[in-house]
Formats: structure tokens, C-alpha cells, sequence
């Protein structure tokens, strides 16, 4: 919905689910998903391109319209086959803002909640650490899916998050252009 109400009709999404945000956002949007499994796919508005969130294959600050929904809570444990790396999701948060176009905007969604790591699965942040993780953009927006999965609230306070075990958080960033 964010990219529609903005008009965005060009927009790079790193690993977010195909049968979801991807295929939501096909009818008005052309993109181009990057993944590090290839695929085979033949769809109007859509380009793959094999690639790692931790390099991925743009010039520095050339994507204005940028997403990885689901995807970092996973980087560094080796399940998708990566390296692992405590870090992991820190390298792919720099990897993010550096493609990032300065007035570019990003959304990121992960598991929030207590933080933890979940053994052979993924990790839940603090959602303080993920804005600490993208520390050279600003916080837009933040909004939280809650425990029960039933309600969305906009603009979420991270303290209402910490009371949740497993919640979604959805964060919108934005480059600024004077960077």
C-alpha cells in the first residue's frame, strides 16, 4: 500500500516472498527481485537477478525504491547456505544503505519482540537494534503486526513491541538527500 499511495512504479526487493509482497505489487510496480536462488520466471514487470544480500549487484546510493521483507532475521545463520556470521544481519543492513539513493526509502520487516535466536530457524530484534542497524537512515514510519496477528498498529511505540513474543514489525526508512 506504501508504494502505491507513493507512486513508486520502479522498486528493487531483495528475497521477500514471490507469493506475497512481490506478486502484490506486480500490477503497478515493475521489478526487479534479487535472490540468491535462481529462478526461472517469466512475469510483466519483473526482472530477476541473482544476488546476495550481502553484495548485492548495484552501484552505491543507485536503488530509490528498496525492500527485504522477511529476509534479515535469517543472514549469518546458514540456512540459506551463507557463511555463518554473528553479524550477518549488520553487513546486510550496511549492504542495504549503500545502494540505497540518497531520498531513497526502505522497508524492512522482521520478527520483533524479546530478542532472541531461534535455533536452525531465525533471530527476533529489539526493534531499536534494527534502527541502530540502519544507522545511516531515518526512521520514517514503524508500524507492528501484534502477537495475535490480528490487528496492525501504525506508528507502534517500541515499548508496546517489547511486550510482545513474536510480533512483525514493518520499519520504513528513508536516505536523506544531503547525505
Amino acid at each position: 500500500q506504501y508504494l502505491f499511495n507513493n507512486k513508486v512504479f520502479e522498486h528493487v526487493d531483495v528475497g521477500s516472498a514471490l507469493n506475497g509482497f512481490v506478486s502484490h505489487i506486480l500490477p503497478f510496480c515493475c521489478v526487479t527481485y534479487i535472490d540468491i536462488r535462481s529462478l526461472d520466471l517469466n512475469l510483466k514487470n519483473f526482472e530477476f537477478k541473482k544476488g546476495s544480500i550481502l553484495s548485492l549487484p548495484f552501484n552505491n546510493d543507485s536503488v530509490m525504491s528498496l525492500s527485504s521483507l522477511h529476509v534479515i532475521e535469517h543472514i549469518g545463520l546458514g540456512r540459506y547456505g551463507d557463511q555463518i556470521n554473528p553479524d550477518g544481519y549488520i553487513d546486510a543492513a550496511k549492504e542495504l544503505q549503500r545502494v540505497l539513493s540518497h531520498g531513497g526509502t526502505l522497508l524492512i520487516s522482521t520478527p520483533v519482540g524479546k530478542e532472541r535466536l531461534c535455533f536452525d530457524a531465525h533471530r527476533i530484534f529489539d526493534p531499536q537494534t534494527i534502527v541502530d542497524s540502519f544507522n545511516s537512515l531515518d526512521l520514517v514510519e514503524f508500524s507492528l503486526i501484534n502477537d495475535q496477528g490480528d490487528k496492525i498498529i501504525a506508528n507502534a511505540s517500541f515499548d508496546t513491541v517489547r511486550k510482545c513474543r513474536y510480533g512483525c514489525g514493518l520499519f520504513i526508512f528513508k536516505k536523506n538527500r544531503f547525505q
